[in-house]
């Protein structure tokens, strides 16, 4: 196809094309011509890549990391994980100091759950910041809270490991990155939706029993 018909088809204005194709982040397609290429559905997949980490709020150097990554996956698949997961919100602090040994609350709450710890993976980081930004907020992690939480993360663990493709590193690096910026949200939505259909439902028997007090 021509680049007209790939900015057709993709959705991707033709000046962001051509931003995409200086910077590397898209590859250049087969020349016809010295002024002309042609491109293949490889090129809107890239496209569709790009489009969904920038929509996600990624920078260029993120996004060109994370092709590289998709491009050539090195490592074990447990590092590769880590490093894609690096790459996606939400960030931690730059620091030039070394990252700590241990994280308290991260690890209580994973020994809590029975999983790995590990601090060199980024997400355990990720999870000591959440941790203590609810603790300064006044609502700490509460082991009632954690259990139902632990259950039911690791169930939608479960689902997206099982689903996960099982060919070849760049398919699951692709995988690992739409799914958690895709699904990520989606789940943060449904939870927000479970709220308020719990709190219609107590409301509206509320209404229906006057006498009857809200829990609290």
């Amino acid at each position: 196809m021509r680049v007209s018909e790939l900015v057709s088809r993709s959705g991707v204005p033709l000046a962001t094309v051509k931003y995409y194709l200086r910077e590397g982040l898209l590859m250049p397609g087969e020349a016809t011509s010295a002024t002309q290429a042609r491109y293949g559905d490889e090129h809107l997949d890239r496209l569709a890549l790009i489009k969904a980490l920038s929509n996600a709020g990624l920078a260029i150097p993120r996004i060109r990391t994370i092709l590289h990554l998709i491009e050539d996956p090195t490592g074990s698949r447990f590092e590769l994980l880590g490093d894609v997961i690096a790459q996606l919100p939400p960030y931690l602090p730059e620091s030039d100091d070394p990252a700590p040994d241990e994280y308290p609350r991260a690890k209580r709450v994973l020994e809590k759950l029975g999983q790995i710890y590990d601090p060199g993976f980024v997400a355990v980081a990720q999870l000591e910041q959440a941790l203590a930004a609810a603790e300064n907020a006044g609502i700490p992690m509460t082991d009632e809270r954690l259990e139902a939480y632990g259950d039911h993360v690791r169930g939608i663990a479960e689902v997206d490991i099982r689903l996960m493709p099982r060919g070849s590193a760049a398919e699951q690096v692709k995988y690992v990155v739409l799914g958690t910026i895709l699904y990520e949200p989606v789940i943060a939505a449904l939870r927000r939706l479970a709220h308020q259909d719990f709190t219609a439902h107590a409301y509206r028997r509320s209404t229906d029993h006057p006498d009857r007090q809200e829990p609290s």
